[in-house]
């Protein structure tokens, strides 16, 4: 997996849209093999981008936080 996407869930503040966004453009580069499509892959590309942000979001809201309540660095 990607190294460089970082652990979103229990970070105080909370993960911002903007973070959720680059951890689900990272993903989609990871598993796409595109740093960035062609135009004719660019449609598939960024609604792969926003659906994983989408499920992210969810994710994010539905998970418990940590066990031992502390928040985790950001």
């Amino acid at each position: 997996m990607c190294r460089s996407i970082r652990t979103l869930r229990g970070q105080e503040p909370p993960a911002t849209p903007e973070e959720v966004r680059a951890a689900a453009l990272q993903y989609v580069r990871k598993v796409s093999g595109y740093r960035a499509p062609s135009r004719r892959n660019a449609e598939a590309f960024d609604r792969a981008v926003a659906e994983v942000a989408a499920a992210t979001e969810r994710l994010l809201a539905a998970i418990a936080p940590r066990a031992d309540g502390e928040p985790r660095p950001g």
